[in-house]
């Protein structure tokens, strides 16, 4: 650790040190026991302080981010100059990861456009995400500007999602979840 490093909670510390490793990663090698500062394990929780000596066993190697374009068909149910909107269909990855490296969203949206904007995670044009099993529609930026305003109104809470789910057999209970 640099000598004039501030405290830190060490998993948001490499995070900058960790090309390509998720934060989630990096808990789990904590939880795990696989972190270790001056040679003693330490949780996510532990902040980092100057001249510490910080070792990280990963169980697999961080994922290397290239995106192949690969010519996958997409469900475009809008689109105009600043953005797409996807039908994105039930089993179909969002963007690569471990287990994952091909046959994405991500993979399809780079063969089919170019310069779409990058997001934090280098995914080009994700204003969000919904998960592998889940159908429903994602917006796609197509412009920086769009992906700035998008990514403002998200975290402002000013766009609603709305999800339905289908469920099968008895119910013990029922509510609504909000």
């Amino acid at each position: 650790v640099p000598k004039g490093q501030a405290l830190l909670r060490i998993d948001k510390f490499l995070m900058g040190f960790i090309q390509n490793a998720t934060r989630n990663k990096i808990q789990n090698a904590a939880t795990n026991g696989d972190i270790y500062v001056n040679d003693i394990p330490v949780k996510s929780n532990y902040k980092v302080k100057p001249l510490d000596v910080v070792r990280i066993l990963l169980s697999h190697p961080p994922f290397d981010n290239t995106v192949l374009p690969e010519n996958i068909p997409l469900d475009i149910v809008y689109e105009d100059d600043a953005l797409l909107v996807i039908n994105k269909p039930a089993n179909f990855v969002v963007h690569p990861g471990h287990g994952n490296y091909t046959g994405t969203l991500v993979n399809a949206l780079a063969y089919h456009f170019e310069n779409l904007p990058m997001n934090s995670s280098e995914r080009p044009g994700l204003v969000h995400r919904i998960d592998k099993d889940t159908t429903g529609l994602l917006v796609i930026a197509k412009t920086i500007r769009a992906y700035t305003f998008l990514i403002c109104q998200m975290k402002a809470r000013n766009i609603q999602r709305r999800y339905f789910a289908l469920v099968h057999g008895n119910l013990i209970s029922s509510g609504k979840v909000d």
